[in-house]
C-alpha cells in the first residue's frame, strides 16, 4: 500500500456528475479477475483515467486500491464506471480502521463503493501480540459490520514464520470470526516456505480475494507463471474452498515497464487457468 492515507471525498464542483455503481456481484460468472493498482502505482499517480483505461482494455474485470493520490471517491468511481470496472478491495492501514479515522474511513470508502477493507502489513514480535491484533481485527470487524463492510488481512513473509512455535497467520485466522477476509499473497507465502493453496483449504470460504503473485528464488523478475508458485493447485483450491470472488494479480519487480508486465501476467493466468 503507498499513499491509503489519503481520503477525499467529492468537491462542490463535481457534484453534477451521476454515475452507475460498480459491482462486485459474481452472480454466475464464477470468479473475476482483478489487478492490485500497487503494481503500477507510479502510474495511477501520474494519470489516473489513463491507467484504469488501459487496465481495463487488458481485459482486466476489477481493480484494489492501495491509495488515491488526493483524488476523491466520486471522481474515482465515476472513471471506474466508465470503464466497467469493479472493486476487490482496498487496502488501507490499521490506523485507519481504529479510533476516530473509522468513520472517516468508511464515509470514504462507501462513496468510492468498497465493501472489503483489507490490512496491508502488519508486525508483531510475540504470541500475544499476534493474539492481540486478532482481538483488534474482531473489533473492526463488529464496528464495520454496522456499514456492511468487513475487514480482512494479508500477508508478507513474516507471518509465516515461527514465533514460539506458532506461525502467526494461524494466530490471527484461528483467533479471528469467519467474516475476517483471509486474503493470502501467494508469493509471500511461498517465499515464507509455506504452502498458500493448504492455507485456502485450511480456511475454506474465507477468501474472497487471493494475491496472486509469482516467486521465484532465482529470478526475482520472474512474471505470474514463471516462478515456483504452483498455480495449478492455488486456483484448484480456490475452487474447491468456495468463497472466493476474485483473483487479484500483484506484480513487483517488474522487468518491463509495469503496464506491460501486469498485461504479460494476465496473459499467463489465462493460459494457466484454461
Amino acid at each position: 500500500m503507498d499513499d491509503g492515507g489519503n481520503l477525499t471525498h467529492a468537491s462542490d464542483d463535481d457534484s453534477s456528475q451521476s454515475f452507475d455503481s460498480p459491482t462486485s456481484d459474481t452472480g454466475n460468472r464464477g470468479i473475476r479477475i482483478a489487478l492490485g493498482l500497487y503494481s503500477v502505482r507510479e502510474e495511477c499517480e501520474r494519470d489516473w483515467p489513463g491507467t484504469l483505461k488501459a487496465v481495463a482494455d487488458m481485459g482486466y474485470e476489477g481493480v484494489e486500491f492501495a491509495g488515491y493520490h488526493g483524488w476523491s471517491a466520486k471522481a474515482l468511481r465515476q472513471i471506474l464506471a466508465d470503464h466497467g470496472l469493479g472493486i476487490a478491495s482496498s487496502h488501507v492501514g490499521l490506523n485507519m480502521l481504529t479510533d476516530d479515522e473509522l468513520k472517516r474511513t468508511v464515509e470514504f470508502h462507501q462513496e468510492l463503493g468498497v465493501k472489503l477493507l483489507v490490512i496491508p502489513y502488519h508486525e508483531e514480535t510475540s504470541v500475544e501480540g499476534w493474539r492481540n491484533f486478532a482481538a483488534d481485527l474482531a473489533e473492526i470487524s463488529d464496528r464495520l459490520a454496522a456499514y456492511g463492510m468487513q475487514v480482512g488481512y494479508h500477508n508478507h513473509a513474516h507471518e509465516m514464520q515461527p514465533i514460539d512455535g506458532s506461525i502467526p497467520w494461524e494466530i490471527v485466522f484461528d483467533n479471528t470470526p469467519f467474516v475476517v477476509s483471509h486474503q493470502p499473497d501467494t508469493g509471500h507465502m511461498v517465499r515464507g516456505g509455506r504452502d498458500p493453496a493448504a492455507y485456502i483449504r485450511r480456511y475454506r470460504g474465507r477468501t474472497q480475494t487471493v494475491h496472486l503473485k509469482e516467486y521465484d528464488p532465482e529470478d526475482e523478475h520472474a512474471l505470474l507463471g514463471e516462478g515456483k508458485v504452483n498455480w495449478k493447485e492455488v486456483l484448484e483450491a480456490c475452487r474447491e474452498a468456495g468463497g472466493t470472488e476474485w483473483y487479484i494479480v500483484e506484480a513487483e519487480n517488474c522487468p518491463c515497464p509495469p503496464l506491460e508486465c501486469v498485461a504479460a501476467c494476465l496473459h499467463n493466468l489465462r493460459e494457466i487457468a484454461g
